[in-house]
């Protein structure tokens, strides 16, 4: 009998000093809210022009899914890479504004949506501005990064005045 009580009140000893702690910890860990999109938003926009494409799906998940203005969807990490070179080009700026962000109750999932611009130069070296809106889903990772899952866009708004 005594064999078996020694462990049971060391397991009750520890219980009552490291569960406290455990929880202590994932309690003080700041919740994700819609400013914390905000601020992926702009990390993701300054990662972009600085470093172009790659900056840009540094942001994606693999498993993310785009759905661009006037063609198909495409689906994984790899297979929109193939379509954002156009931002490896210096000529070409794509920024964008988020007007509202909102977080799942969860914790896990978001979205921010806003508007956009892109300026580049046509065939003859004119500058041409495209103006239009977007939408991005985020989703928090098991590394507790925020990567986009889904991102669309539109093109077509007169500017912001």
């Amino acid at each position: 009998m005594k064999s078996f009580l020694l462990p049971l009140v060391a397991a009750l000893f520890l219980s009552v000093i490291v569960i406290p702690k455990v929880h202590q910890a994932s309690a003080s860990a700041p919740q994700a809210n819609a400013d914390t999109l905000r601020q992926l938003e702009a990390e993701f926009m300054k990662a972009t022009a600085e470093r172009g494409s790659q900056g840009y799906l540094s942001y994606y998940a693999e498993d993310a899914v785009e759905v661009p203005n006037n063609a198909g969807l495409i689906q994984g990490k790899a297979n929109i890479a193939k379509t954002m070179e156009f931002l490896d080009d210096k000529n070409n700026h794509l920024t964008w504004t988020p007007v509202g962000a909102d977080i799942s109750s969860s914790g896990d999932m978001g979205y921010t949506y806003g508007t956009y611009e892109f300026a580049s130069s046509d065939r003859n070296g004119k500058p041409v501005v495209d103006h239009g809106k977007y939408t991005t889903i985020w989703k928090k990772q098991k590394d507790g990064s925020w990567k986009v899952v889904l991102d669309m866009g539109n093109a077509g708004i007169e500017p912001p005045q």
